[in-house]
């Protein structure tokens, strides 16, 4: 899709109502759906981080949305498909400010030529002990991407053609850090498989999505 149209679509879910946990469960396994249901205790004293879901033009114009590999390290979430973001900082004056502040740090896109659509339903990661609050943004520039080699392996770009259409969404064996070997839904994109609390996050943008476009 023209970016441009897009744009002027996408403006549209600022007055929808958010799908929610509902969207999130639709990419989660029932064994992930359990755990969740049973550590609301745990969850209030969980960390915080903010993620930005960003759409963008590329040289023909069309939409891309912007995932990235993250570098392999000791942690849950070494080696996976994720968005742009990470944990909130003492100087971050807010949730969205971490947002902005981290896609700057690990691609280099500017707080200022961001424009932010709305915020999305957080999402508790039992693995790390964080809540996610995701934002929808737009970064109208064809501007070419400047990675943080500490923290990003590769850009994972994905044609807004491709992660709407449903054949991307597969199902996958994978050991997980709450269950081995079990059937987990996912998303396939650009040859990537996304899966867990980013294809959860994803899920909700879709369902949002699919109301304008």
């Amino acid at each position: 899709m023209d970016f441009n149209d897009f744009s002027q679509r996408i403006s549209k879910i600022k007055n929808l109502p958010l799908p929610g946990t509902e969207s999130h469960f639709k990419m989660a396994p029932l064994e992930r759906i359990n755990t969740l249901q049973s550590i609301e205790l745990k969850r209030k004293n969980a960390k915080k981080a903010a993620v930005m879901a960003l759409f963008y033009p590329n040289q023909s114009s069309s939409t891309n949305l912007l995932l990235i590999l993250r570098k392999s390290y000791k942690g849950v979430h070494s080696n996976q498909i994720g968005f742009p973001g990470g944990k909130v900082e003492k100087e971050d004056k807010d949730l969205l400010h971490t947002a902005l502040r981290e896609t700057y740090e690990e691609v280099g896109v500017a707080p200022k030529k961001v424009q932010v659509i709305r915020s999305l339903t957080e999402l508790y990661i039992p693995p790390s002990n964080f809540i996610v609050h995701p934002y929808v943004g737009l970064y109208p520039e064809v501007t070419p991407f400047k990675i943080q080699e500490s923290e990003v392996e590769a850009l994972v770009e994905v044609s807004l053609d491709e992660f709407m259409d449903d054949r991307t969404i597969i199902y996958q064996k994978l050991t997980t850090s709450y269950a081995q070997n079990i059937d987990v839904p996912a998303f396939k994109l650009n040859g990537y498989t996304v899966w867990g609390a980013t294809a959860m996050m994803l899920s909700e943008v879709k369902e949002l999505f699919k109301q304008v476009l």
